[in-house]
């Protein structure tokens, strides 16, 4: 068997097993989603999350009752923590070394350093003829 034959039935077999695969992969039935509530339902029935479902179910008009304001103000309160005291902070930021230098070490003042001029050539005495 020569090297064009082999190359042709490897050509063949690769084009075969190419299409076997795109055959199984079209037939192949999609798995059904698993289909998940994104928010489940708390049984906890306070007082204030009555107040908020009923806010809410009045639509539009909650945004003029002043109840349902200051029932979300509370929330808002109650979420963010405002009114409850912070704790332990300190009063001015910490830095990480206090000891370290205020002035750039690597900035120094240096006195400009003259440039010597390039060297020239030395002048034969045929150039200084011309």
């Amino acid at each position: 068997m020569d090297g064009k034959m082999l190359a042709r039935i490897g050509a063949v077999v690769f084009v075969g097993v190419a299409i076997t695969a795109t055959v199984i992969e079209f037939t192949r039935q999609p798995e059904p989603a698993e289909v998940r509530p994104l928010a489940r339902e708390r049984s906890d029935t306070g007082e204030l999350r009555q107040r908020l479902r009923q806010c809410r179910d009045m639509g539009e008009a909650a945004t003029r009752d002043p109840a349902c304001l200051n029932v979300w103000a509370e929330n808002r309160d109650r979420f963010l923590k405002q009114g409850v005291p912070a704790p332990n902070t300190p009063e001015a930021p910490t830095t990480l070394w206090p000891s370290a230098p205020t002035e750039d070490p690597i900035v120094k003042e240096m006195q400009p350093v003259t440039q010597p001029e390039p060297a020239r050539p030395p002048v034969s005495p045929d150039e200084g003829a011309r």
